[in-house]
């Protein structure tokens, strides 16, 4: 049986956003399956307005996040995101735009996710906006994502809010204190994978997967 990587996210979590050369090596090992699976961690309750403080320690973050992975977080990110006080740090809308893709064009749910991540990060884009989500989605193809991401119907909201639910029980099974999250299921049993592993040597991880250890 093939063995799935369950990849429990926020799309706001920069963390997250450093996982993605991994998460791209993982996706692409033959014999494995990754299912992206959103936490809603920093939405609803999760969510919360942008103030100095929290600014400062985001970009703080970032930049730790930036050496260990390589991954770039621009100036622009920092003056039009992190200095905006009108954009909250929610990512509600973001997690439904992913599940408006996974809905229609379940295969692009990964390149929708480091398209979000890259339009905040790198352009600096208010990707708490349907517009700005819309726009990227319609990049990348899938017409029908983007008309339920703009007239969300109960079959979306639902879908939306069982992934969540999902998310949230494997990470409490697992005993998972945050994100990114990689389980990988193989035969019925699950493993949680350290993060660390998955930083530092993602290619390692995918012949160690590979090799059944």
């Amino acid at each position: 049986m093939t063995p799935t990587l369950h990849y429990i996210f926020d799309p706001l979590c920069g963390w997250c956003y450093g996982a993605g050369p991994a998460l791209a090596a993982l996706a692409a090992a033959p014999g494995l399956t990754v299912r992206l699976q959103p936490s809603g961690l920093f939405s609803e309750g999760g969510a919360r307005p942008m103030d100095d403080d929290f600014a400062a320690y985001a970009w703080s973050n970032d930049q730790r996040i930036a050496h260990l992975t390589g991954q770039p977080f621009s100036e622009r990110y920092r003056d039009q995101v992190l200095a905006n006080r009108q954009q909250r740090f929610d990512s509600g809308p973001a997690t439904l735009a992913l599940t408006a893709v996974a809905l229609t064009a379940p295969q692009r749910e990964a390149d929708a996710l480091k398209a979000i991540q890259q339009a905040r990060y790198v352009e600096g884009r208010d990707i708490t906006d349907i517009d700005t989500l819309a726009a990227i989605l319609a990049s990348l193809g899938p017409d029908d994502a983007v008309a339920h991401l703009r007239q969300p119907d109960i079959a979306l909201l639902t879908a939306n809010q069982q992934r969540l639910t999902q998310a949230q029980a494997m990470m409490r099974q697992a005993g998972a204190g945050g994100v990114p999250t990689f389980i990988l299921e193989r035969d019925g049993q699950r493993q949680m994978l350290h993060s660390s592993a998955v930083f530092a040597n993602p290619q390692a991880l995918v012949a160690q997967i590979a090799s059944g250890g």
